[in-house]
């Protein structure tokens, strides 16, 4: 007959301590990663937006600041940083460290044509950012100073071959989508109406009025006022359809130039590096912004459409708008400054 024996007290108080020690590591194990990760956002956060205030640039960021920042719990602070077509604040952004604290608003000059026309960029749009979400699309507007006395497309269009190299179009910097838009219309109308850039919306608009340039190409939420005040006449919209802010203003191509169409954007970037998480936080409160209907009417009544897409979704239109503006520009013969 064979006989087992029982553990000892204190064989089982040992068993039952390491039972106890396996258990309360395995614990720490899994609390650790949450106690390594670090809360965001703790500080606030900087918007650099690369154009000067009134701009349209700027009306956007200041209300993605707004309500994002009432989102994420910090105040997310407008820091406007001008100059070489958003290309100053775009390479500052590029620079700063990829922690979330500091983002751009960015513009197709800013992140797909600046590369093309100037000839120092001190940053690679692929490269250096982490696209976080396209916030809006906007269509510029065709304005002239009403004493030009012209009232259609096709009447600049006649005016222009009639005289060429005697007419002036202002936009709001070299290689956004204001001077393109007046770049393409050269190119469809065969007609050579002359640039003339200006550091933002402010400064080109008062060229206008005060008689400087003839014509002015603008994203509409920063000129819409002179259109309601009738400062200035929009001869139409670069966008594929009308806009509902101006349902009796035509589309370019529809008032005389067909196969004519220009989109702006606006979106938000961080430093290339920047944590997967802390992107997609600053996406959620943007998407949760855009998506409540207060804020979707102030983004209508700018004359933009709100979006908030994915950064994967956004990466494809930087992506597509780079391809597209690079042919054009090199069609139009511009060489970088």
């Amino acid at each position: 007959m064979r006989l087992h024996s029982r553990p000892g007290p204190r064989a089982g108080a040992r068993r039952v301590s390491s039972i106890l020690s396996a258990v309360l590591a395995a614990a720490a194990a899994l609390a650790a990663p949450a106690q390594a990760a670090p809360a965001w956002p703790t500080r606030p956060i900087t918007l650099v937006v690369p154009f000067p205030p009134g701009g349209t640039t700027d009306l956007l960021g200041r209300l993605v600041a707004r309500e994002a920042g009432a989102r994420l719990g910090q105040s997310v602070v407008v820091e406007n940083r001008p100059g070489a077509g958003g290309g100053i604040g775009a390479a500052a952004v590029a620079r700063a460290a990829p922690d979330g604290y500091t983002l751009l608003m960015g513009t197709v000059g800013t992140q797909a044509t600046n590369q093309f026309l100037y000839a120092n960029v001190h940053y690679d749009s692929a490269r250096d950012f982490a696209p976080v979400t396209l916030v809006a699309n906007s269509p510029n507007v065709l304005m002239v100073n009403p004493k030009l006395g012209i009232t259609s497309v096709a009447a600049l269009i006649q005016r222009a071959r009639a005289q060429p190299g005697v007419l002036n179009f202002a936009s709001t910097s070299l290689g956004g989508t204001p001077h393109l838009s007046g770049e393409l219309f050269n190119s469809l109308a065969k007609v050579d109406i002359r640039h003339v850039p200006y550091s933002g919306s402010a400064p080109a608009m008062t060229a206008l009025l005060g008689g400087q340039v003839q014509l002015m190409y603008d994203n509409l939420p920063s000129a819409i006022g002179q259109i309601r005040s009738g400062s200035v006449l929009a001869l139409g919209v670069t966008t594929r359809e009308r806009v509902p802010m101006l349902p009796d203003v035509p589309t370019v191509a529809e008032a005389g130039l067909p196969g004519y169409e220009v989109n702006s954007w606006f979106g938000l970037l961080a430093p290339a590096g920047t944590p997967d998480e802390v992107v997609r936080r600053i996406r959620s409160a943007v998407a949760d912004a855009m998506n409540a209907p207060a804020v979707r009417r102030q983004v209508e009544e700018l004359g933009a459409v709100p979006v908030a897409d994915t950064p994967q979704e956004y990466a494809a239109v930087i992506r597509d708008d780079t391809a597209k503006w690079r042919k054009i520009i090199q069609d139009a013969g511009i060489h970088p400054q």
